[in-house]
């Protein structure tokens, strides 16, 4: 048995320039674990309803989970904050060098609550199981790539441009790059408290190898766990092409004819290697740009590829490469430029770019970066803003307020009912039925689809609060890694994971009806519902009887409102504050 602890964060007031260790309340880690679930208990405590995102209000969490460091596949690490992109409870996760060093320099502690503004840019070291402020006003304006190269020996989360513009999408990039904590808007958070970079000394601890072991032979026999070895996540545009749901030329078209120009085929053929070469998880493939080197995930290929008509793969990872080095999300920066494609073809916006332009779109991402054009300003703040502003509001769907991945629902009405439901917006993460739904249509009963998109998303919040690697994930489904926390000294039956998934994804609604978020945020938008003559599955009436049926499942009303029943049944009861609805 390895023990360890975890019983501790580091909290970092920046408007103080104080550091403090506190331990974290025993019934708060029995319930939630460490990841998401110990964040959205800790954002819930320290963020009041109606905090501003961006002010020094705002809690920005850097956790680990009890068994990091441990686990099989990449060692990741969790973001949580106040998004500022949709203003509900936001959840993140990156992987590489940062995760690894972090639960190696961290030993008492899960990791850093960070509150307060700092008045000058500054990093955080975290070393030895500390953390110390330094100043950082030399790289105020660095891209990933230069601030990586800042700190050779350690591991880097830092922001670019984009997070210091308060660009409501920017992300928290690592490995110069080459990883992010992205969708949402974290590093818009972390760059408005002026914290330029985490910078993390430490190593990966060494312990329950036969464990490892043990998991590593089961990824080779899962084959959904074997088909992310073999390509990671860039086989999902030929998957999405070939069922007929890829968002394609602005969510115009449910196909591309470019798709296999810039699939798992053609990456591998441009591809010098892997992320991790000898892992049983290798991660993603390395290749080639221009500038530099770029790892393509599937969100670049799909968003910078089929939705905006790029069928030329060197041109797709540049894009891809852009995006990264400065540190932008590239399914909101993709959607975000197209967008202004369908807004200049429709006469509301005066800009010379064209479907299938990636210069055009290298050029707008620039501009969104540093918010330095009144177009690339509006889109900084989101689809929904620059509509507000120019018009164009059914041009791109958005849920929450986050531009929806590519995985185009109108032929898969549970997944629609996924994108709605999701805690952060617009997400595929949390449940994605659109894997299996187009080999096996949806049961009959919305009962019954609810139910599986329920069990889908309380599983991943088990899975997050561990930190655990999606894609070594698939191999701790059955029992979520009870054998795994029994290893550290920590008891539990996959029954009591199961109910602590559940507990977390209530909490976080908590969160967001404590924020005005209610049934009509859960609905998706009107341009993908199927009209009188129009194609495909999702009609208005379907999604509102899955809808209840999913508020039924969960113990909530009708407007999306956890009960006191489902609440006391949770032990969240009396966790909930006199601001928080309570549905009857």
């Amino acid at each position: 048995m390895t023990e360890t602890s975890r019983s501790r964060i580091l909290r970092v007031d920046l408007s103080a320039e104080h550091v403090e260790s506190e331990p974290i309340p025993e019934a708060w880690r029995r319930q939630f674990l460490g990841g998401k679930g110990l964040g959205a208990r800790y954002l819930y405590e320290e963020v009041s309803a109606g905090t501003d995102p961006l002010g020094p209000e705002n809690a920005l969490l850097f956790l680990l989970g009890p068994v990091s460091g441990y686990l099989p596949g990449e060692t990741r690490y969790g973001v949580v904050t106040k998004s500022p992109l949709t203003g509900a409870f936001l959840d993140s996760y990156g992987g590489g060098t940062v995760p690894e060093k972090l639960s190696g320099a961290l030993d008492d502690h899960v990791g850093l609550l960070v509150t307060g503004e700092a008045d000058r840019p500054v990093t955080i070291r975290v070393e030895d199981d500390d953390a110390t402020l330094e100043p950082a006003t030399d790289l105020w304006g660095a891209d990933a790539r230069e601030v990586e190269a800042a700190f050779p020996d350690a591991g880097v989360a830092c922001v670019g441009p984009p997070g210091e513009h308060a660009v409501k999408f920017a992300t928290i990039a690592s490995d110069g790059g080459e990883h992010h904590a992205g969708r949402g808007g974290a590093g818009a958070v972390m760059g408005a408290k002026r914290l330029k970079a985490l910078v993390v000394h430490g190593e990966q601890p060494e312990g329950l190898a036969d464990l490892r072991e043990e998991y590593a032979g089961r990824l080779n026999r899962d084959a959904l766990s074997q088909w992310f070895v073999t390509s990671e996540t860039v086989e999902t545009i030929d998957f999405a092409n070939e069922v007929g749901v890829l968002a394609t030329r602005g969510w115009q078209e449910s196909e591309f004819e470019g798709a296999d120009d810039i699939g798992i085929e053609s990456v591998k053929e441009a591809a010098t290697g892997r992320e991790r070469e000898d892992d049983p998880v290798p991660g993603g493939f390395r290749v080639e740009t221009d500038d530099s080197e770029s790892v393509p995930r599937g969100a670049t290929a799909m968003t910078l590829g089929a939705g905006l008509g790029i069928g030329d793969f060197d041109a797709v990872a540049a894009l891809g490469e852009t995006c990264d080095r400065l540190g932008v999300d590239v399914i909101s920066a993709g959607n975000a430029v197209a967008w202004a494609i369908r807004a200049t073809e429709e006469g509301l916006v005066d800009r010379d770019i064209d479907f299938g332009d990636d210069e055009g779109a290298r050029q707008l991402i620039e501009e969104m970066a540093t918010r330095s054009t009144p177009l690339g300003d509006a889109l900084a703040d989101g689809v929904e803003s620059a509509a507000e502003r120019f018009g164009g509001e059914n041009l791109v769907p958005t849920i929450k307020g986050m531009e929806m991945p590519s995985y185009d629902p109108r032929e898969v009405v549970s997944q629609a009912l996924a994108y709605g439901t999701s805690d952060r917006g617009a997400c595929h993460r949390r449940s994605r039925p659109v894997e299996t739904a187009v080999f096996e249509p949806d049961p009959d009963d919305p009962v019954d689809v609810a139910r599986n998109v329920v069990t889908e998303q309380n599983i991943r919040a088990t899975l997050w609060s561990l930190v655990a690697d999606d894609f070594a994930g698939e191999a701790l489904w059955e029992t979520l890694g009870a054998e795994w926390l029994d290893a550290v000294g920590l008891s539990y039956t996959p029954a009591e994971l199961h109910e602590t998934g559940e507990r977390i994804w209530n909490l976080t609604r908590l969160f967001n009806v404590r924020e005005g978020f209610a049934r009509v945020d859960d609905e998706v938008p009107e341009m993908l519902v199927q009209t009188g003559d129009g194609a495909g599955l999702l009609t208005r009436d379907a999604y509102d009887d899955l809808l209840s049926a999913y508020y039924a499942v969960r113990g909530w009303d009708e407007d999306g409102v956890p009960t006191a029943t489902t609440l006391d049944r949770l032990g969240l009861l009396e966790t909930v504050d006199e601001e928080t609805p309570v549905g009857k």
